[in-house]
């Protein structure tokens, strides 16, 4: 007797419509992210395309939105891979309602509307302390280190400018030079009447290189001479009132970067920096999380591969953007320093930051017993500070807030690299990566 198995008829067709919210369960992701972006102001979005009356009518913002949305939520960040999924995915295509905006549209889309979809982040986050109630008392803030969409091996160092720019300067000379020899040979053999000055096409490579470094090394001088104002600035006026003891304009025009100062040509605004691979082209992307949801409740992004800058501006960015002000900041020893502590005090911000580096399984050491010493400076007192037993348990929670957030990012969402290149763009791409994870945090918390 032949086995019976269940019906199975490729080729027949629907007797009725489908509906789309039958293809997926009530709690998918997919459904979640809809209803949240339904939520949301995306006003700005929407009077950008209202002002338009020409051409063909344009896909609706909230779609394209959620597809975006949606695609950062599951690792899926380019825009040819979203066409793609667009046709063979059920949660794209239930989100895009049977749309299937081609990767150009999806591209020009996230690139018109990227400051507006940087808003989303303080949108989103507002929403979820809302609806949890929440309270910031605790967070813990970290660095990250994230590659730009550049390459390290298409970056020169200022030195290795100047050296390439006197050879190729060299090279031109021999080039133009032989090229006029050429022409004088050829008059003599076919006449004066016959063109000759087109330029061999390794003289205009050249030549194109060489105003490419030309420029770099002008971006180079010009931010070396603003990074000198910004330290002369900070040194405050000497006694007869001039900043840093001198004429400014007099010690700008003499400031040359260092010779081992980097200028990569895909992206001159990424810089090199030590990550846990080794050094790479990157960004440093900024983070500060609560302990209850892990929620990104600040966010930022800088140029600076040190974290020490990052302190007191992330402290401020969590009550821009959280809406409330923080009290208590667990960080590493990279935001350790004497003026981020005088700072923090001043703020009424009570810190535990490391003082030092400390090898994993290793126990800190405890505080010395008796008085801290009149004489002991801010460091001194953070080190004993996280030395008595209170100190090393909320510092050892640091740890199990934020680190795993950045884990969560690179691996589940697999977000290790950004598309976008300038670091305004780059901005609004780690603010959307941003939004995404607390999308996340969110929907798992409403299943839960």
């Amino acid at each position: 007797m032949a086995k019976v198995y269940r019906p199975y008829f490729p080729e027949q067709d629907y007797l009725l419509p489908p509906s789309l919210r039958e293809w997926l369960p009530e709690s998918h992701l997919a459904y979640f992210v809809s209803d949240l972006i339904d939520h949301l102001d995306l006003s700005r979005i929407e009077q950008h395309y209202e002002r338009e009356e020409r051409g063909y009518p344009p896909y609706h913002p909230r779609m394209m939105t959620k597809v975006l949305v949606y695609g950062y939520c599951v690792g899926v960040f380019s825009s040819r891979r979203i066409e793609k999924r667009l046709a063979e995915d059920i949660a794209f295509r239930v989100l895009a309602a049977g749309n299937e905006p081609d990767f150009r549209t999806i591209s020009e889309f996230r690139r018109i509307h990227l400051k507006a979809l940087e808003g989303l982040f303080v949108q989103v986050l507002q929403l979820a302390l809302k609806l949890g109630a929440m309270k910031l008392g605790r967070v813990a803030i970290d660095g990250t280190k994230i590659k730009a969409n550049a390459s390290k091996h298409k970056a020169m160092s200022y030195e290795r400018m100047l050296r390439e720019e006197a050879r190729l300067h060299e090279e031109v000379k021999l080039l133009l030079a032989e090229a006029e020899q050429t022409d004088k040979d050829e008059d003599k053999r076919y006449g004066r009447s016959r063109r000759g000055d087109e330029l061999p096409a390794e003289l205009g490579r050249r030549e194109e290189r060489l105003q490419r470094i030309a420029e770099a090394r002008k971006a180079m001088e010009a931010r070396a001479r603003d990074e000198a104002g910004e330290k002369q600035k900070d040194m405050g006026s000497d006694k007869n009132g001039k900043p840093g003891g001198g004429s400014q304009r007099g010690r700008r025009t003499a400031v040359e970067p260092k010779p081992k100062a980097q200028h990569n040509f895909t992206d001159p605004e990424s810089r090199i920096m030590k990550g846990p691979d080794g050094f790479v082209q990157a960004y440093n992307a900024q983070a500060a999380v609560e302990p209850v949801l892990q929620l990104i409740v600040g966010q930022a992004l800088t140029q600076q591969g040190n974290d020490k800058q990052q302190l007191i501006p992330m402290i401020e960015r969590v009550r821009e953007q959280a809406g409330q002000k923080v009290h208590e900041v667990l960080a590493d020893s990279g935001y350790c320093s004497e003026e981020n502590l005088r700072q923090a005090a001043k703020k009424k911000v009570d810190l535990y930051v490391a003082t030092g580096k400390q090898n994993h399984h290793q126990p800190t050491p405890s505080s010395p017993r008796g008085r801290i010493p009149k004489s002991a400076t801010l460091v001194e007192r953070m080190k004993r500070k996280l030395g008595t037993k209170p100190g090393r348990a909320i510092y050892a929670r640091r740890k199990t807030i934020v680190e795993p957030v950045f884990g969560q990012i690179k691996q589940a969402q697999g977000f290790r690299q950004f598309l976008l290149r300038g670091v305004e763009k780059v901005r609004s791409e780690w603010a959307l990566v941003c939004t995404t994870h607390n999308v996340l945090k969110l929907y798992r918390a409403c299943m839960a």
